[in-house]
């Protein structure tokens, strides 16, 4: 991402008259209806009146974009994706409407802004785009006049004016993007939850919030299924060094959990976290002839139809033969399926057996580097539970397994039990 910002000079003139700039991001429960707006509007007026300049990033309004999409189903079950990114960039669109209005009720100069005009340019990919610019003058102009701008999360343009989106989740990417092109102190991510914490306190009761997290744990824990941010989200966090902090815009009193350099960290816990990924599909292709060459043909068919392929597993050969198995997001199963069946011909392969009934689950924690045993204590405690494991697989800070769809919640309790991770546990040297 190139950014294009005030001349030097003019910068640090901006920079010496605020305290600080601020980036605050307020997801779809917090912006959920006209009284959780005007919450969300005296928190970005507290951030102001302390002198400093802030840029909120907003999603759409509760459930809006599922509405949306179901709405689009009762035309048509494939629909062009580059109309459904005009059609799902119109929630976000109401969201910065709506809260500048709020602000401007209690006396604070905002301006809502969309993605275009805030200068945020991306490839031509519709529904998965990415970041590959912005163009930061007429935001730090907007700031510079006193204003808090608001920007529409989750949406761009690319190279010929076309509305994108970024994904689901994107208004996270929006967020820290915007906070790294404008070298913000902070970027605070308000939701419903109060920071980020050891699993899910929906599934695991004694579930302990983190005061500090790495991150390259939180990158994991995100892309293993934690929903408390988007995982492209953090890797802007990471690249750039944007000190992320979140928290609960329901308790904006108290501190969240910071995201951060594991340098930062004096003595990392073993496990920091365990959670589950209940919206993965699993794909095997059966009998594929084992030489050199067929996984590749397999996966590039598979990337050109953009699919975001998770865990692969090949078995060992027999006969000249192998199973290669594959998980993907459950929104690109079907789709999945369609290729995979080309491919089973065109691979000569002997079949395909595919299962929706799965779940990932997964132990994180940048201890377990100079750590040995951990899986070993993971897969035992699964086995007491009765939990039988489909798929395996390790990375230097995580250890993530496919298992049945019905088992994901007693497996996370379980894990969070075996490696101490409940409330009562004390916080290990943050």
């Amino acid at each position: 991402m190139s950014t294009k910002v005030f001349p030097r000079s003019l910068l640090h003139f901006f920079r010496i008259s605020i305290v600080a700039l601020v980036v605050q991001k307020f997801g779809g429960s917090s912006m959920a209806d006209a009284e959780c707006i005007q919450r969300v509007a005296r928190i970005v007026k507290s951030e102001k009146v302390k002198g400093n300049a802030v840029v909120v990033v907003v999603s759409a309004m509760g459930k809006t974009t599922d509405a949306l999409v179901e709405l689009s189903k009762q035309i048509t079950l494939t629909p062009s994706e580059r109309e459904m990114d005009m059609l799902m960039s119109t929630g976000e669109q109401v969201s910065v409407a709506m809260l500048a209005m709020a602000l401007h009720v209690i006396g604070v100069d905002a301006i809502s802004m969309t993605g275009a005009q805030v200068g945020i340019r991306t490839d031509a990919l519709h529904t998965k785009a990415r970041i590959v610019e912005i163009n930061s003058e007429k935001l730090l102009k907007k700031l510079k006049e006193g204003k808090v701008v608001i920007v529409a999360g989750f949406q761009g343009v690319d190279a010929e004016d076309n509305i994108t989106t970024l994904g689901r989740g994107g208004s996270d990417t929006t967020a820290v993007a915007i906070a790294a092109a404008i070298k913000a102190e902070v970027c605070d991510i308000y939701s419903d939850i109060d920071g980020v914490y050891t699993a899910d306190p929906r599934i695991v009761l004694d579930a302990r919030k983190l005061p500090t997290i790495t991150y390259d744990e939180m990158l994991e824990l995100a892309a293993a299924g934690a929903k408390v941010m988007h995982s492209r989200s953090i890797e802007f966090a990471k690249k750039y060094n944007v000190v992320v902090q979140v928290r609960s815009s329901f308790a904006p009193e108290k501190i969240g959990t910071f995201i951060q350099e594991e340098g930062n960290i004096m003595e990392a816990p073993v496990v920091s976290g365990v959670t589950s990924n209940k919206n993965e599909s699993k794909i095997s292709i059966l009998g594929v002839p084992d030489s050199p060459g067929i996984a590749a043909k397999l996966f590039t068919a598979l990337a050109e139809a953009n699919f975001n392929i998770d865990m692969i597993i090949q078995n060992v050969s027999h006969k000249g033969e192998t199973d290669i198995s594959f998980t993907v997001p459950k929104e690109d199963f079907r789709k999945a399926i369609a290729v995979s069946e080309t491919m089973v011909k065109t691979l000569n392969a002997k079949g395909l057996i595919f299962d929706e009934n799965i779940a990932k689950v997964s132990v994180v924690g940048v201890g377990m580097k100079g750590h040995s045993g951990i899986a070993s204590k993971m897969f035992s405690a699964l086995a007491e539970n009765k939990i039988n494991i489909n798929m395996i697989s390790t990375s230097e800070i995580k250890i993530s397994v496919v298992i049945d769809l019905k088992k994901a919640d007693d497996a996370v309790n379980a894990l969070h039990k075996i490696f101490d991770l409940n409330e009562s546990s004390p916080v290990k040297a943050f």
